[in-house]
């Protein structure tokens, strides 16, 4: 019998090095919960995780007209499956996956007890256990996300751009997630400022996600 895997054994090898077989297939899993469905696409090999049969999965990927190592993120599969699944979706990200580092963050932080900034509204929509950190002109955000996976966000104001704040936050996460636990990020693939700070801290791009979520 084929070995079952889930979502969480997945990101937890990616996080590691370890990926999915370069073999152009899908990997059809159930929902880590209620609130997360999408796809995270690999290197030639792309994971949909959904409640929906994956039948239907199979059969939408088959009809399209394109190559297949593209087939899961084609924009007609993703638009079937929010369809299907009454959901939305923002953008498609780059995933990014950090290892925690000891010690003190590399910038003053002060937590927030009662936040009202626009980005920290938004990880109250999408993670679990979110805590959220100023320091002089940014944010640095920190939750549970998909698959209970830790999940950091940071926003720099303009005005305080091109000084390394965005570098120093996003290495702040890694210092603020519990011991011996990966942290993770998105990254909108157009959002070229984000991009380079996280990687400038330490963040290696692992896949490409489209996550579903409910609502309008």
């Amino acid at each position: 019998m084929p070995v079952r895997v889930d979502l969480t054994q997945l990101l937890a090898s990616a996080a590691g090095g370890r990926f999915p077989p370069a073999d152009g297939g899908v990997t059809v899993v159930p929902q880590p919960s209620a609130r997360d469905a999408g796809v995270v696409a690999f290197t030639a090999h792309s994971v949909v995780f959904t409640d929906e049969d994956p039948g239907w999965v199979r059969a939408a990927l088959a009809a399209l007209d394109c190559d297949p190592l593209a087939a899961a993120m084609h924009p007609r599969f993703l638009a079937a499956l929010l369809e299907r699944t009454s959901r939305a979706m923002d953008t498609i990200d780059l995933l990014t996956v950090a290892a925690p580092l000891p010690g003190d963050p590399p910038v003053r932080l002060r937590e927030l007890t009662d936040p009202d900034h626009p980005r920290v509204r938004r990880a109250l929509h999408h993670r679990d256990e979110v805590r959220v950190w100023s320091a002089g002109g940014g944010i640095v955000v920190l939750g549970r996300g998909v698959a209970g996976r830790w999940e950091t966000a940071i926003e720099v104001d303009e005005d305080a751009q091109d000084r390394g704040l965005g570098r120093a936050l996003a290495t702040a996460a890694r210092h603020l997630v519990p011991a011996g636990e990966h942290v993770w990020s998105q990254q909108a693939a157009g959002n070229a400022r984000s991009v380079r700070a996280f990687q400038a801290a330490g963040f290696r791009p692992v896949a490409a996600e489209a996550l579903m979520y409910l609502g309008s």
